[in-house]
């Protein structure tokens, strides 16, 4: 007799099989890893600039070299074979291909994605190209960045480059990295790049960026052969009301709007949330979105990228709390425009090196949630992961079971959103390397490969070697 769980792919001793065309990879962004800042024509990009401001990022690190993959590329496409990886999603880098954010490309920067990405079909890996992953070229910065329509236009010329070059060879595309990030982080608190703290600024940055992944969207298709999958990765806030008073449920849904609806209302639905209007009315009257623009934003995709890492709680107050323990820096302004009585709240639990609460089921209601409000959407993760304070023993071997336990907890929680309905397509493990965590430098490894910054070598983790079996076999062991 066949019982439920076996038939959703759930074993008695705990063990889950994934389907069988279920995509496993791994995940890494360009100015994290590639280095060579100023090599080949690449100019400037605003984490570059940010970068080297003094006391921006911890102990005044750079991109500068990273983790040298820009030179080491082919020893890191080695690896994911290694493991097994089905997939590799990696990032462009915009002041490479395109040193001033207009005109001709530069043709060895694309050299580098071309020979990156044949050396991945080569070994059997599927390419996973992201636009933008938070590099802005500094020169359309000093031209006003993201909260101007003109970067949105840049933008889909790029995008047609990168497309005309890659084209017949990238057959899956990603327009945006974490836009949430680039605009509330980057322009209203500033604890990212480029450092501005203008909370209109910021929502207006998120229009023009919703405004450049429709023009994007548009611009792949029209160059790229049909069957080419279009996507955009945001990092989808799974917000929770501290409590069930009616309060704390307002400030979760002010929140989900500023955090979440303001992407997935016009990317998907066509449409900004009313409630989003009606909460930053004392900030804008939102004139900056123009006639036509929610169309050009409301393309059709392919899939939705998913990046989660923790859950969001929050609680109502009477505006005399603080925003610095929402997990995304600590500064004196707030990346949550017009949400002064909003108050952030540490959830229960363990925690990563980030101080990120470990929290799986998060992820498992993020999932049933996006299934129910976009039913005809399939998802994949594109960005889930954990840091700890990894160290590589006498013998060079690096054991870091907290981050398989990880792992482990937030795939089971993915196979059980696929038992009960949602579309999960893939899995993309952050990070492949050990990197550049933005403002934290070098303090912090996301990595399931270990990497000496000092010399660049790479030690695969514990963690590596399991995540490539469950790769491997599509089959996630019991705890």
């Amino acid at each position: 007799m066949v019982t439920a769980a076996q038939q959703s792919g759930s074993a008695i001793d705990g063990t889950r099989t994934f389907p069988k065309n279920f995509l496993w990879g791994s995940a890494t962004a360009s100015y994290q890893i590639e280095g060579a800042a100023a090599e080949d024509g690449r100019t400037p990009s605003i984490w570059d600039t940010y970068a080297r401001t003094p006391g921006r990022v911890r102990n005044g690190d750079t991109g500068d070299i990273a983790t040298d993959h820009y030179h080491r590329w082919r020893e890191d496409v080695a690896l994911m074979a290694e493991l097994g990886l089905g997939a590799y999603r990696f990032s462009l880098a915009w002041p490479r291909i395109q040193p001033t954010g207009r005109g001709p490309a530069v043709q060895k920067g694309l050299d580098f994605y071309r020979r990156l990405t044949d050396e991945l079909l080569e070994k059997g890996i599927q390419p996973v190209a992201t636009l933008y992953h938070w590099d802005l070229p500094q020169e359309l910065e000093d031209a006003g960045g993201w909260p101007e329509r003109a970067t949105a236009e840049r933008f889909a010329e790029y995008a047609a480059i990168a497309a005309d070059a890659l084209g017949d060879r990238v057959k899956t595309w990603t327009t945006l990295n974490e836009p949430w990030c680039s605009a509330f982080l980057g322009y209203g608190s500033g604890v990212h790049a480029p450092g501005r703290t203008d909370p209109v600024a910021a929502l207006r940055a998120a229009h023009h960026l919703n405004l450049a992944h429709g023009l994007a969207v548009q611009a792949v298709r029209d160059r790229t052969p049909a069957g080419t999958q279009c996507s955009v990765t945001l990092n989808i806030h799974h917000v929770r009301p501290l409590t069930t008073r009616e309060a704390d449920v307002d400030a979760a849904r002010r929140i989900d709007a500023l955090a979440n609806r303001v992407f997935t209302g016009p990317m998907l639905q066509g449409a900004y949330p009313e409630d989003l209007f009606k909460d930053t009315a004392s900030l804008t009257d939102w004139s900056f979105v123009a006639d036509g623009d929610l169309e050009r934003i409301h393309q059709p995709l392919d899939f939705l990228g998913v990046n989660y890492y923790t859950p969001t709680l929050v609680s109502e107050t009477d505006g005399s709390g603080t925003h610095n323990s929402d997990g995304h820096g600590n500064s004196p302004h707030s990346p949550w425009p017009a949400a002064d009585k909003v108050s952030f709240h540490q959830p229960p639990g363990t925690t990563t090196a980030m101080g990120w609460a470990v929290d799986a089921t998060g992820l498992y209601d993020l999932l049933r949630r996006l299934s129910q409000d976009f039913p005809r959407l399939p998802l994949v993760i594109t960005e889930n992961g954990a840091a700890f304070d990894d160290y590589a023993d006498p013998e060079g071997r690096v054991n870091d079971p907290a981050r398989i336990a990880y792992v482990r907890d937030h795939l089971a929680a993915v196979h059980r959103a696929i038992a009960d309905g949602s579309d999960v397509r893939g899995y993309f493990l952050w990070s492949l390397l050990d990197n550049f965590e933005w403002a934290h430098g070098y303090s912090k490894r996301f990595g399931a490969v270990y990497v000496d910054y000092p010399t660049g070598t790479r030690i695969p983790k514990a963690s590596a070697r399991w995540y490539a079996e469950v790769a491997r076999t599509g089959v996630l062991p019991g705890a």
